[in-house]
């Protein structure tokens, strides 16, 4: 086999593997109406051992139960948190899971944050935006949770369990969750060792 062969094998082959995980993915478009109506469910930490995972040691600070629609999703290989957190979800609830009031909202994900900007007056209150929605790094606990986290899809309701946790690298690197759904900015991500996954 020449070498023009196999490379036009090797670059057919990563363009269909890239258009099937791009369809894989496609958003998911579902009715109007608060289709994630419940507020999260945040509690004491059942479990305070610390976990490792790889060179990071993570300290639970609290129990997290969530229910929401994904807003936006963002992959991570090469950043200094892709070992640990490979994938971050913009999440929404309540008003921010209802398509009347996204309608209104450009939304984005990079370098590990989450942003919105009207498109013109706002339909629900500047603080209901903030205090619905969040971007959450997401810790798999395990090999098959981080594959049902892969497959996630914009526009879907997703149920996620775990712990919210801070993170501290053998380096000092270090990373710590939000414990609140009212702050906005840098440290305002919450950062969840996932146990589960479900999509409603």
């Amino acid at each position: 086999m020449s070498l023009r062969t196999l490379l036009w094998i090797t670059l057919t082959a990563g363009a269909l593997l890239n258009g099937w995980q791009r369809f894989e993915r496609r958003p998911v478009h579902p009715p109007d109406g608060a289709i994630a109506p419940d507020e999260p469910q945040q509690s004491e930490p059942h479990a305070t051992a610390r976990v490792q995972r790889g060179r990071w040691t993570l300290t639970p600070r609290a129990d997290y139960d969530i229910t929401a629609r994904i807003l936006s999703r963002e992959d991570y290989k090469f950043d200094a948190l892709a070992e640990l957190a490979p994938e971050d979800l913009a999440l929404g609830w309540g008003p921010m899971s209802d398509n009347r009031v996204l309608a209104h909202l450009d939304i984005s994900q990079e370098v590990r944050f989450y942003t919105w900007e009207p498109r013109g007056p706002l339909p629900i209150a500047r603080e209901d935006v903030v205090s619905h929605s969040a971007n959450t790094h997401l810790i798999p606990v395990d090999a098959a949770v981080g594959s049902e986290l892969a497959r996630l899809r914009v526009g879907q309701v997703v149920h996620l369990s775990g712990e919210l946790v801070d993170g501290k690298r053998s380096d000092g690197a270090w990373i710590r969750t939000s414990l609140t759904r009212h702050d906005e900015g840098p440290g305002a991500c919450e950062v969840l060792l996932v146990g589960r996954v479900e999509v409603r």
